[in-house]
């Protein structure tokens, strides 16, 4: 298939539409309307379905609706609607429902400002909601990469019974790239059995529920739910190692921040500084082991749009091994490679 040129947004609605989606529930918050807006243009041509709710909660318990009766469904929304969700999301996560979440994430916290920002890490590695719960994350670095994401994001929704979150800054949205649309690689789906379809008087009509009164259930299903997040864990892992077969100063970043990065590696090693780095293509599952891969490595330079919220991850994946250090920009300002690289001599002792 040829490539074409797209803005972010719409191509992330355009890889839902690919994988399968059909119904799609969300409130419009910038920077990504224009997925709502597409999918409104778009969904009805291929006999699905396009609510423009009255609220992001609403929104998302419309998706838990739509993914009880099994269908692949979607909202999208920005940092301050993803918070409103995150009740929602928790539902999802302890009903075992499978559906897909975007995040094109603006500056906060609260109401903020509509500008580019990574400062969402906590709310989507951390659960955000209540209980005992995970949920896989992808983070896209480029559109195209944002496209394939979404579509593995449906898959892997459908074989784990479990919402998937795909996060972005709001310049991945919101910038237009070639992308081609190629479908993901399938996998071998469980039935729906347990989907709201309707019995026709052939069996007793399946529940949907998160509601467990009897503590020893819940704890039961807490514990079948941790199994499956370990074998998530165990799977479900994606990274990049960009130059670091020989690093000195390894640097640790994700999504648009990490494309930046890439520029000052190549502007440290083109004065002879071994530089490399460590991409997250999964914020969780977090790759630990990729800081096993790292045989040359000094220190560590965490970089992202926020004032330091994946460090803790890369603390515990270091283990004590290398001194962590960071670099951030937040609230919609977005770090330029002269400034990392300011950094980077700070911390390898180049400049003070």
């Amino acid at each position: 298939m040829a490539k074409v040129l797209m803005k972010g947004n719409e191509a992330v609605g355009k890889a839902a539409i690919e994988a399968g989606c059909k119904y799609f529930f969300g409130y419009p918050i910038t920077p990504q309307n224009e997925i709502p807006e597409y999918m409104s243009k778009e969904l009805p041509k291929v006999d699905g379905v396009f609510v423009q709710a009255e609220s992001e909660v609403s929104a998302i318990n419309m998706i838990y609706g739509g993914a009880g009766c099994g269908a692949r469904v979607m909202t999208s929304s920005s940092s301050p609607g993803i918070a409103l969700k995150q009740e929602g999301i928790t539902y999802l996560a302890g009903a075992e429902l499978p559906s897909v979440i975007v995040n094109m994430m603006r500056g906060g916290p609260g109401l903020g400002g509509i500008q580019p920002s990574q400062a969402d890490y906590f709310m989507s590695t951390r659960g955000g909601g209540n209980g005992d719960y995970r949920t896989p994350v992808y983070a896209p670095a480029t559109v195209q990469e944002a496209v394939d994401m979404v579509m593995e994001a449906f898959e892997v929704a459908d074989y784990y019974r479990t919402p998937v979150m795909v996060v972005a800054d709001g310049m991945i949205g919101q910038m237009m790239e070639p992308v081609e649309f190629k479908a993901p690689k399938k996998r071998e789906l469980p039935n729906k059995d347990w989907a709201t379809t309707g019995t026709n008087g052939e069996r007793k009509p399946n529940i949907i529920n998160s509601l467990f009164l009897d503590p020893q259930a819940l704890e039961d299903h807490c514990f079948k739910l941790d199994r499956k997040y370990k074998e998530i864990e165990k799977n479900e892992v994606k990274y990049e190692m960009y130059k670091t077969e020989d690093a000195d100063l390894v640097f640790v970043a994700y999504g648009t921040t990490s494309r930046i990065v890439k520029n000052t590696v190549e502007d440290l090693r083109a004065q002879g500084i071994k530089a490399g780095l460590i991409r997250p293509i999964t914020l969780w599952p977090f790759p630990h082991k990729a800081f096993n891969e790292i045989p040359a490595a000094k220190n560590l330079l965490v970089v992202e749009m926020s004032t330091g919220q994946m460090i803790d991850d890369v603390k515990i994946a270091n283990e004590g091994r290398l001194p962590v250090d960071f670099f951030g920009r937040t609230g919609g300002m977005i770090p330029t490679p002269g400034e990392i690289m300011d950094k980077a001599m700070e911390v390898i002792g180049g400049a003070k």
